[in-house]
């Protein structure tokens, strides 16, 4: 099967903070921008207990239903399975240009710095470190133990960054949207991809 390019992947794993990663793949898709989406099981149990979301288990009916929810081009998501190693992430030839994790369980974390590659989501991080390319992880926990932060300091050392899920207040934000949106803007703007989010300080009102 041939496959469209995208220029971001994203990865969906089992901590709690589900609608961090719902909403950055809508700002994605509103943005004009092709993904590709890894889901893991545990994310799909955390989708149904923090949301009203149906989400299909298999990876061309999650295809389908988020395609039709976020009205995405044909195409423009993209879905593999944990063990798709066809898919374009698991090979260097067929890096995208960033990949976030969001939420990133720490299990997952310590996955990817140890460079175990066990799934696909794991194998895709892996292929864009060793490729040169930005990773970003939304580590989703409290408190973080010695474990974690080291870790998480491997994994800034080898170019990741890491990015908790820590809204700021400064702005009064009025609802759990805007706390969302808060995160969001800022992996929207490590990824370079232009947004309306919230006003940049010191220079919007």
């Amino acid at each position: 099967m041939k496959y469209k390019p995208a220029n971001i992947c994203l990865a969906i794993t089992g901590a709690s903070g589900i609608q961090y990663a719902l909403s950055l793949l809508k700002c994605l898709v509103d943005a004009g921008e092709s993904v590709y989406l890894l889901v893991s099981a545990p994310a799909q149990i955390v989708i149904d207990m923090e949301t009203d979301l149906k989400l299909p288990a298999r990876p061309r009916e999650m295809q389908q239903y988020l395609t039709a929810l976020y009205d995405a081009k044909p195409d423009q998501i993209q879905v593999f399975g944990k063990e798709e190693w066809t898919a374009p992430v698991a090979s260097g030839s067929g890096v995208p240009e960033a990949m976030v994790v969001c939420p990133c369980t720490t299990g997952t974390l310590s996955s990817i710095a140890c460079g175990s590659s066990n799934n696909l989501i794991d194998r895709a991080a892996d292929v864009v470190l060793k490729e040169r390319k930005k990773l970003i992880l939304v580590p989703r926990e409290s408190p973080f133990s010695e474990i974690h932060l080291e870790n998480m300091l491997k994994l800034a050392r080898a170019g990741a960054i890491i990015l908790p899920p820590n809204p700021g207040f400064y702005y009064r934000p009025e609802s759990l949207q805007d706390m969302i949106d808060f995160v969001v803007a800022r992996i929207l703007d490590h990824l370079g991809v232009a947004h309306t989010l919230l006003p940049r300080w010191g220079v919007e009102e």
